[in-house]
C-alpha cells in the first residue's frame, strides 16, 4: 500500500511540476507578445514615394526622398502667410517648433524680429512653391551620414501687400536636416530642420533685387 501511495505522490508531484512549467511558459509567451506589440508600435518605416521599381529598407532607415519631402513641406509651411506675416509667421513658428532644432528655431525667431522691425510683415502674404522643373531628384539630397542631410530646394517665393504683388523671386535654399530624438506624438517624422548649410542664393527675380541678409537668419 505504501509503495502505491509513494508512486501516486510522485505522479502528483510530476503533474504539479508540469503545471508550473506550463504556467511559466504561458507567462513567457505573454511577455514576448507584449514586447513584440510594443516594438511594432514604436517601429518607424519610411517608404519612398515611387515603389514601382521596389525598395529594400531597414527599419528606421530614412530614404533621401523622404528627407526631401520633409524639408520641403516644413519649410513651405513655415513660409506660408495666407493673411498677414505679422500674425501668420509667429503662429507658424510656434506650430512647427517640434520640427525645428533649437538653433533653427532661434534663427527664424531672429528673422521674425528682423522683418518686424523692417516693416516686412504687416499686411504681407507669402506663398512658397517648388520652381517649375526643380522637383525631387537624388542629387538634391546630400547624405552626410550619422543622420544628417543637406537638402537643396529651389523655391519660388511670391509676396503681396494688400493684394499687390511686391516680390516674385526664385531662391536656392541648402537646408540642413537632422534626425531628432523626440516624442513621435509631437513629431512623427523624427526629423528636424537645422538651419542653412550655406547661404541661400537668389537665382531670379521679377522685382528689383534685394540683398539677402548677411546673417543666415533672413528668409528672402
Amino acid at each position: 500500500m505504501s509503495r502505491y501511495r509513494a508512486a501516486l505522490d510522485r505522479e502528483r508531484a510530476h503533474i504539479v511540476t508540469l503545471r508550473v512549467i506550463a504556467g511559466a511558459l504561458a507567462l513567457m509567451l505573454l511577455g514576448a507578445g507584449l514586447a513584440w506589440d510594443r516594438a511594432r508600435q514604436g517601429l518607424t518605416l519610411y517608404y519612398p514615394p515611387d515603389l514601382r521599381s521596389g525598395a529594400t529598407l531597414k527599419a528606421g532607415q530614412v530614404p533621401p526622398a523622404s528627407v526631401y519631402a520633409f524639408a520641403y513641406y516644413i519649410f513651405q509651411q513655415l513660409n506660408r502667410w495666407p493673411h498677414s506675416g505679422e500674425k501668420d509667421y509667429p503662429e507658424a513658428i510656434f506650430r512647427l517648433a517640434s520640427y525645428l532644432t533649437p538653433a533653427m528655431e532661434q534663427e527664424v525667431l531672429a528673422d521674425l524680429k528682423y522683418k518686424g522691425k523692417g516693416g516686412e510683415l504687416s499686411y504681407r502674404t507669402r506663398a512658397v512653391q517648388e520652381s517649375p522643373g526643380t522637383g525631387y531628384e537624388e542629387a538634391r539630397v546630400e547624405v552626410l551620414g550619422n543622420g544628417v542631410w543637406v537638402v537643396h530646394l529651389t523655391l519660388q517665393i511670391i509676396e503681396s501687400v494688400q493684394g499687390m504683388k511686391v516680390k516674385d523671386t526664385t531662391v536656392s535654399f541648402p537646408l540642413r536636416v537632422v534626425r531628432l530624438p523626440i516624442d513621435p506624438e509631437r513629431n512623427p517624422w523624427g526629423l528636424a530642420l537645422d538651419g542653412y548649410a550655406r547661404a541661400p542664393v537668389r537665382l531670379a527675380t521679377e522685382t528689383p533685387p534685394e540683398s539677402l541678409p548677411a546673417a543666415l537668419t533672413g528668409l528672402p
